[in-house]
């Protein structure tokens, strides 16, 4: 099992070799924003894990555990931001903060509902709309 940092390495790695083919420190340490240093040190410790394999000048590659982590961590990004857009959340610093946030702490059980939750949202965009008025007549906290 991996901790929430390891979760945003592994998901910055998927990410990046899927856009680029390939991840470098230089990349990730630009994409989390943060030190190479850092991302050097937490390499080395994905790697020991077998998450990920290091090549010496050629970058890295996750392994089969890495890329099926990567995908459910992407895949779990991916629902919660849809469920904040659906909520009319639309700026983009926001929904990125809150997803952020709250990633981690979601059971399998509970992202599986959420999921469901958004698909049938998508379907059925009459309701969720119906909703949403409802919700804008509340008001603020």
């Amino acid at each position: 099992m991996s901790t929430p940092n390891q979760e945003d390495y592994l998901e910055a790695i998927w990410r990046l070799t899927e856009q680029k083919g390939y991840a470098r420190v230089s990349d990730i340490a630009e994409c989390l924003r943060i030190s190479q240093a850092s991302v050097s040190k937490m390499i080395r410790k994905l790697k020991e894990e077998g998450w990920l394999e290091v090549e010496r000048y050629r970058g890295l590659s996750l392994t089969s555990k890495g890329i099926a982590e990567g995908r459910l961590l992407l895949a779990r990004h991916q629902i919660l931001e849809r469920f904040l857009r659906h909520l009319a959340i639309s700026d983009p610093k926001t929904v990125y903060h809150d997803v952020e946030g709250i990633e981690h702490h979601f059971s399998t059980e509970t992202l599986d509902r959420l999921s469901a939750l958004v698909a049938f949202i998508d379907q059925n965009p009459t309701w969720w709309n119906k909703f949403l008025a409802e919700l804008s007549s509340l008001p603020k906290a």
